[in-house]
């Protein structure tokens, strides 16, 4: 299966897309299913102490409802609300898109998890054989499920600029990107704007210009801002995506100094002012505060004593 994945929009744009590979794919499933299972014991503990002994067909009927509910609800719950990202896939670094590179919604997530419950995985997936053996024969590593949802799994967790030019900041858009809110802007979102303009002079005019008043109108509903007057898409896209990269080896440089700072400050042995073990700063301060001790009065000689020679000093020079 090929690391990478190259898909065509409908508006003629080439989506590089690294797609997961089977082993990653497995750890994270194996990982869904841990939680799934445990999941499903909790509520069988829940149903024995419940439900009455004596009504078994109570009992099996809840099971089979919870056991469902756990398979199935559980990963289209959790790709819903995450946009493609189950807790395996999160642990993991995947996510599940579109085939255009969208973000999944409900129906997509819905759509994998009936498949993935019936035919990919469990009722008529041999545990999973069905699953590995489509993986294996799609180029993409898709599984049904995936066809059925027109839905592809790829690494999230890639270098930002890994396979794409570097974006400069458009002239004259520096203060207004300043002023972003870049936080609300999804990764995903980013992702596909950086694809479009790592594709732009590839594309045919009038495609260009509308995937690009497309991507900059979803970036700006998902910064509260609007496309300015007279800025073209691309340009807006650019300064948004340059301004964020900015931010991001701001906090790296200070990171950086932060760390080379406590580092200067911090004195090493054969530096002054550093203290050994068992010499505290209280102590140097305390004993260089003591007061010097009076000396004694030295009694006083009686009188008619002749007073003693003056020692000389044997390192006075000889007049």
């Amino acid at each position: 299966m090929g690391e990478e994945s190259e898909l065509v929009t409908g508006e003629a744009v080439v989506l590089d897309l690294r797609v997961a590979k089977l082993a990653s794919r497995a750890l994270a499933m194996a990982l869904d299913v841990l939680v799934q299972f445990a999941l499903l014991l909790g509520a069988v503990l829940v149903l024995t102490f419940a439900v009455p002994a004596d009504d078994e067909a109570l009992a099996l009927t809840l099971i089979l409802v919870f056991l469902v509910l756990i398979m199935v609800g559980y990963p289209v719950l959790f790709e819903t609300l995450s946009r493609g990202r189950s807790l395996g896939k999160l642990a993991v670094g995947l996510r599940v898109v579109r085939v255009d590179g969208g973000p999944i919604r409900f129906r997509h997530a819905l759509v994998r998890g009936l498949a993935g419950f019936v035919v990919d995985f469990w009722t008529l997936g041999l545990f999973g054989a069905v699953a590995v053996i489509v993986s294996l024969c799609s180029s993409d590593g898709r599984r049904v499920g995936d066809f059925l949802a027109g839905t592809l799994v790829v690494r999230e967790r890639v270098p930002e600029s890994a396979g794409y030019p570097a974006i400069g900041m458009p002239p004259g858009l520096e203060g207004w990107a300043a002023q972003l809110d870049l936080t609300r802007l999804p990764d995903d979102l980013a992702l596909a704007s950086r694809q479009f303009l790592a594709r732009f002079g590839q594309l045919r005019p009038e495609a260009a210009e509308a995937l690009g008043w497309g991507l900059a109108q979803q970036v700006g509903n998902a910064l509260g801002t609007p496309v300015p007057p007279g800025v073209p898409p691309w340009a807006f896209l650019a300064a948004v995506l340059a301004e964020r990269r900015r931010r991001d080896h701001a906090r790296a440089f200070q990171a950086h100094e932060a760390a080379r700072a406590q580092a200067h400050a911090t004195p090493s042995p054969g530096q002054p002012g550093f203290l050994h073990a068992g010499h505290s700063a209280g102590a140097q301060v305390a004993s260089m505060a003591q007061p010097v001790a009076a000396q004694p009065d030295l009694p006083t000689p009686p009188s008619g004593t002749p007073a003693p020679a003056p020692v000389e000093n044997p390192f006075t020079p000889p007049s």
